[in-house]
């Protein structure tokens, strides 16, 4: 039998070690040098940073575009801008991609979108998530419509893969055209400030077609996306810190729709007792209070992770753990426009609620609610369908519901609010609620508006009103609220009704799926 000489073999590894080095090195010493000076990570050093150490197994380190147009077959680099495979994140399976700037301006090719197609099939067949590190010039002009076909191929897997294993895009640099609609797609989106950008169109063909000067931050930065158009989830000082907390998310997430949220050990007791939150509601019933408070005392170890927190402040959402468990959190903020629903805030909690409903997360709603924000600007900008999103985003979900009433829980707004009607499992209050139509000047000038000239019959009016029906006590004896609890009970009761829920079964009618007023 005759065996390959030694030398051979080791030719071979020198080879390979040399091809690997080469596609290590992306675009040069000069691009990666450029790359840091702008303060952002190469694409390899932010997989090191978001997976644990060693952990990373790379796929398809040797493709190569196969365009020869004007010019790329003399410049072929392997791995064509964008670095694939999968890794684990606190010893839990994740897929990712990450593209390179320095190949290429990360510019998706055909065969760099083959390669996020990849990892996205290996991800869904696997139930495990994805991210996607995006930092790309988009698509690769060379190449033309099979560049505009690769897109395509990864938008239409974004669809495949909702709801079945959670997606998560963290934009760190560029993202432009029809870049944009992939990361859109996913169920959350995290920025580096003053390093990443969003637009359909950049400044320059805004300046064209509307005349209309803007710089990229003020067009689709980090601030842009955070505050005003609820695009993006978070945004972070750098890459460092972006990856990091892509992780801490990382760990309040099922690998799929296949299994649980993790159970996440915790030393803090479930029977802990809040007493503070005894004090916590204001005697005048229109000054403000914070709701973040309330998430925060009772979750484990104060740890609430807040998302879209520079949007539509009026309404709180994100995850807590209860007892090690995940749980996604809506809450009234009454900080914000006296915690009104409005546009903006419907948006915002439909969209996590079906997020929680998906993945099989708890929902935990805390409701201090006067009403839907009045205004001709709201009416005309169509409330009315925004509304009614959190409305049936409530009523679709059927995770376990909890619900505390802390406060005021008024009209259509109260029903909204993952009341009993809509199918909450377990709904409690505290005995500062005030569970009306209406407040109660406002309900005594509509019931007695022939004695309005008489204040001190209006007064009066006005107090028999709030003695009735001020309390959470009406409510309760119709079967609306299970109990009446004392807010330092919270985390206690909340939590028993959880682990109560955790079997629930529900039956839905036999259909392809709602119709969501979009």
């Amino acid at each position: 039998m005759e065996y390959l000489p030694e030398d051979f073999m080791q030719d071979v590894i020198d080879a390979l070690d040399e091809k690997r080095e080469h596609a290590r090195q992306g675009g040069g010493a000069r691009r990666i040098e450029a790359q840091h000076a702008k303060g952002k990570l190469t694409a390899r050093e932010r997989i090191d940073v978001l997976l644990d150490p060693g952990s990373f197994e790379e796929y398809d380190m040797f493709v190569t575009h196969r365009t020869r147009d004007f010019g790329m077959d003399e410049q072929i680099i392997p791995g064509d801008g964008v670095v694939t495979g999968w890794g684990t994140i606190n010893g839990r399976l994740a897929y990712v991609f990450s593209q390179d700037f320095t190949v290429f301006g990360g510019s998706l090719s055909e065969t760099h979108a083959q390669k996020i197609c990849k990892i996205m099939d290996l991800a869904v067949q696997n139930g495990a998530p994805v991210i996607g590190l995006n930092d790309s010039g988009g698509a690769r002009i060379q190449e033309g419509v099979a560049s505009l076909g690769g897109y395509a191929e990864v938008f239409w897997r974004n669809v495949q893969a909702s709801g079945a294993v959670p997606q998560i895009s963290v934009i760190m640099g560029p993202c432009a055209g029809g870049a944009v609609y992939s990361p859109a797609m996913t169920d959350f989106i995290y920025m580096v400030k003053d390093t990443s950008y969003m637009f359909v169109t950049g400044p320059d063909v805004v300046k064209t077609v509307t005349n209309e000067v803007v710089t990229a931050e003020e067009l689709g930065g980090a601030g842009t996306h955070t505050k005003l158009s609820s695009v993006a989830d978070a945004a972070f000082e750098n890459d460092i810190e972006t990856l990091l907390e892509v992780r801490r998310l990382f760990d309040f997430l099922p690998l799929s729709a296949r299994e649980k949220a993790p159970r996440v050990a915790t030393n803090d007791q479930i029977d802990r007792r809040e007493d503070s939150l005894d004090t916590l509601i204001p005697a005048n019933a229109n000054t403000p209070y914070d709701m973040a408070e309330v998430i925060e005392k009772i979750a484990d170890e104060g740890d609430f992770l807040e998302l879209q927190k520079d949007h539509a402040g009026n309404i709180l959402i994100g995850f807590i753990r209860l007892n090690g468990q995940s749980v996604g959190v809506v809450a009234n903020q009454p900080m914000v426009l006296a915690g009104c629903l409005d546009i903006n805030a419907s948006k915002k909690a439909a969209r996590f609620i079906r997020f929680c409903d998906s993945f099989d997360i708890p929902i935990l709603t805390f409701v201090d609610v006067p009403g839907f924000l009045p205004g001709v600007a709201q009416e005309y900008g169509g409330i009315i369908k925004h509304g009614a999103k959190l409305l049936f985003a409530y009523a679709e979900a059927t995770v376990p519901k909890v619900t505390v009433i802390t406060r005021k829980a008024y009209g259509g707004a109260y029903d909204v609010m993952s009341s009993k009607h809509i199918r909450a499992d377990v709904n409690y209050a505290w005995p500062s609620a005030e569970i009306a139509v209406m407040g109660a000047k406002g309900a005594t000038e509509i019931l007695y508006r022939s004695e309005l000239g008489d204040a001190e019959k209006i007064a009066a009016r006005t107090k028999e009103y709030e003695d009735r029906f001020a309390n959470p006590f009406v409510a309760a004896e119709r079967g609306f609220i299970d109990d009446v609890i004392m807010p330092h009970n919270t985390r206690r009761r909340v939590a028993r009704a959880f682990e109560s829920l955790k079997n629930k079964q529900a039956h839905v009618p036999i259909k392809k799926h709602g119709n969501i007023p979009l």
